[in-house]
């Protein structure tokens, strides 16, 4: 049980720091900068191009001896586990906000991060601060370099998760939403035993590492699903659907999907006073929306909303006091860094973390029901584990005119790479730029007034795009 019983409220109150992973000792980093050097200095499956996706790279053994070292701090406090390709961290951020409107405490894991790794770990809407990551560092230090005279060190991610746990139980959260980072069965957050789990929609990503199709893609996220925890999903492509009720069945875990087994319908429409936005209609066993405004711009976000509710309403019944009207308040507060953001308006760019066929599809859709434009151009850069074919081809639908960039990461393609691949499959021509600030000069100087500058392709892309755009 975690630090509060199910349905009872936290106080607000501070309360004590837990003594998960303290041992007295000197400490390894006096400043936050050089315990952020050595973290950043593990290993990292994030930024490597070439690596394998198999029980060596990726080890819940490992994981699990590493937590057991520091005082297994993910089993001081309830979870929730959300795993799919796209709209994880929306519908994340979604059932977060909810439930700290009804007045609990919850803790928020998601990767990877924009602009800074802070917002990877946060409590009700707060990241972790400098002093907090420095000391949670400085406690895990000692552990890590033991495994790592074993040569079982653990990575970067691997530490991430565990200081999102240390953290969590640290502050006694009611409830900790974590979102899986790659894949799902051999994921490091996939230690936990959540009250219930959420699946978002499931597309072609990360191909070289979880499968060429979609079956077997989903296969790898269906990992997550653990015996008797109720899972929750969205519609999925026919052979995804099968992989997950395929493992729900063999542990015995109740498997319902919004709009086949909850009933949900979402529509799009315009008004004077609110402009575009999609609305939604969920009923539950416990709760009936009706007409309710999706925070989020895009219809992929009423299916992310929607599969929000449907957990929430999961939670209401094992117990967790949830009020219907604070929930729709507190939904009404979200807002998702790199979601459709505007970063400027003279002139207007927008940036997307769309990362992979299905997100750049869903992401012109959005831009073409909520923002009026005459022409747009897209800045495009993405990662070489990615569905690279797949999102040249979405492109077409959406931009006038394609500029080619590469962000910091090494596992970056080429922008001529890109172009070259962008021709051949759509005929069309494009630019390329070898940095994001001189993709933005072209950008800017083939722009009017009435036009639109689309950022996207990664998350490295956007934060670099952030930083550089909201520095001027």
């Amino acid at each position: 049980m975690a630090a509060t019983q199910k349905g009872i409220k936290s106080s607000g109150k501070a309360k004590k720091t837990s003594s998960v992973g303290k041992v007295k000792r000197k400490l390894a980093f006096r400043t936050y900068q050089r315990a952020m050097r050595y973290l950043f200095d593990r290993t990292d499956y994030e930024r490597q191009s070439r690596l394998r996706y198999n029980v060596t790279t990726f080890n819940l053994d490992r994981m699990n001896a590493f937590l057991k070292r520091i005082g297994n701090p993910h089993k001081k406090t309830e979870t929730v586990h959300i795993a799919g390709t796209k709209g994880k961290g929306s519908t994340a951020t979604m059932l977060a906000r909810m439930m700290e409107a009804n007045g609990y405490r919850v803790g928020l894991y998601t990767s990877p991060h924009v602009t800074t790794l802070h917002e990877r770990i946060a409590i009700n809407s707060k990241m972790i601060t400098e002093r907090e990551m420095l000391s949670l560092i400085n406690r895990v230090h000692a552990t890590v370099e033991k495994m790592a005279e074993a040569d079982d060190a653990p990575t970067f991610f691997e530490i991430m998760t565990a200081l999102a746990f240390m953290h969590f139980a640290d502050k006694e959260v009611d409830i900790a939403i974590i979102e899986t980072g790659l894949g799902g069965r051999l994921d490091s957050t996939n230690v936990i035993k959540p009250s219930v789990i959420g699946i978002t929609s499931i597309s072609i990503d990360h191909q070289n590492l979880l499968g060429d199709d979609i079956h077997s893609i989903a296969k790898e996220k269906a990992g997550v699903i653990k015996k008797g925890i109720p899972v929750i999903t969205v519609p999925q492509d026919p052979l995804a659907m099968r992989a997950l009720r395929r493992q729900a069945n063999s542990v015995k875990a109740p498997l319902r999907v919004t709009g086949r087994d909850i009933d949900f319908s979402y529509r799009f429409e315009s008004s004077r006073e609110e402009g575009p936005h999609t609305r939604i209609c969920v009923t539950t066993p416990t709760s009936k929306f009706e007409h309710l405004r999706v925070p989020l711009p895009g219809e992929h976000q009423a299916i992310n909303c929607g599969l929000a509710l449907a957990m929430l309403d999961k939670l209401k019944a094992q117990g967790y006091e949830i009020d219907d009207d604070k929930a729709i308040r507190g939904l009404n507060k979200v807002s998702m860094i790199g979601r459709m953001e505007i970063i400027c308006n003279d002139p207007r760019t927008i940036v997307d973390t769309a990362h992979n066929a299905a997100s750049i599809r869903a992401l012109i859709q959005a831009i073409g029901q909520h923002v009026p434009y005459d022409s747009m151009v897209m800045i495009f850069g993405c990662n070489k584990d990615k569905d690279i074919d797949g999102m040249l081809d979405q492109l077409r639908y959406g931009a006038d005119k394609v500029i080619f960039t590469r962000s910091n990461s090494p596992k970056a393609v080429y922008p001529q790479d890109l172009a070259d691949r962008y021709t051949e499959i759509c005929g069309k021509m494009c630019q390329t730029a070898m940095t994001i600030r001189e993709a933005n000069r072209i950008a800017r100087s083939a722009v009017s007034r009435e036009d639109l500058i689309c950022i996207t392709g990664s998350f490295y892309l956007v934060g670099q795009a952030k930083e550089q755009l909201q520095g001027n």
